[in-house]
């Protein structure tokens, strides 16, 4: 049985290290503006990083199944697409949280937020694409070459047009909101919350996957069964 579910079990533990820590460990003081709210690194960086990997891993499934035309990677495919938009959006929640503070305003249509905003359009066009197709051979193929799509969509939107424009986010051109923001330059103490929070975010992606395909299994067994 712990065999089975020690990572579970991790997810909880770092998890609730996280969401206490995140809020009781030393934060250095610097001039500038992030002050506490830096705190919201150890919540919205993470879900960042859960959400491409859970994407990435949508992605493999996705040339697994082109490659095999096993069905069973579609499933896995779009059931850790599922998951990552849910980190996605919280990703963009938090952001707007924090912009807020920093900026002012929740959404101030900085580079960063508008090619975030695209990104997740394109993968809800994912789903779209799955519901309007009821052939499910062709739903699969069709799905699986726009996932390869939306993944490379994910470069210019998030990383490349960013820092091409002005933008205050940090890691645009310019980058006047916070500009030392960097994962490298993290207080040792910040170190040791920001990648457990990392690890802890993405398993509880990978965790809620899981779940969703044996609740996709179920059903699918229910309906041949009736």
């Amino acid at each position: 049985m712990f065999a089975k579910s020690w990572w579970k079990i991790l997810c909880f533990l770092l998890l609730m290290y996280t969401c206490t820590m995140g809020f009781l460990v030393n934060i250095p003081v610097l001039d500038g503006r992030l002050q506490q709210s830096i705190r919201n690194l150890f919540f919205h960086v993470p879900m960042w990083f859960g959400m491409m990997i859970l994407l990435t891993v949508s992605l493999v499934n996705a040339v697994r199944y082109l490659y095999t035309s096993n069905l069973v990677y579609d499933i896995y495919s779009s059931e850790y697409a599922k998951a990552g938009i849910v980190f996605g959006l919280l990703g963009l929640v938090t952001g707007a949280i924090w912009a807020n503070y920093q900026w002012g305003s929740p959404w101030s249509g900085d580079p960063k937020q508008n090619g975030a905003a695209i990104a997740m359009l394109i993968y809800f066009a994912y789903f779209v694409l799955r519901g309007s197709v009821t052939d499910e051979i062709k739903r699969s193929r069709i799905s699986a070459v726009y996932n390869i799509f939306a993944f490379a969509m994910l470069f210019p939107t998030l990383w490349i047009m960013p820092r091409m424009t002005e933008s205050l986010h940090p890691g645009g051109q310019g980058s006047e909101g916070n500009p030392g923001l960097n994962g490298n330059d993290l207080a040792p103490s910040m170190r040791l919350v920001f990648w457990p929070a990392v690890i802890g975010w993405t398993l509880l992606g990978v965790w809620m996957t899981t779940l969703s395909i044996r609740f996709r299994n179920y059903k699918e067994s229910l309906n041949e069964a009736f």
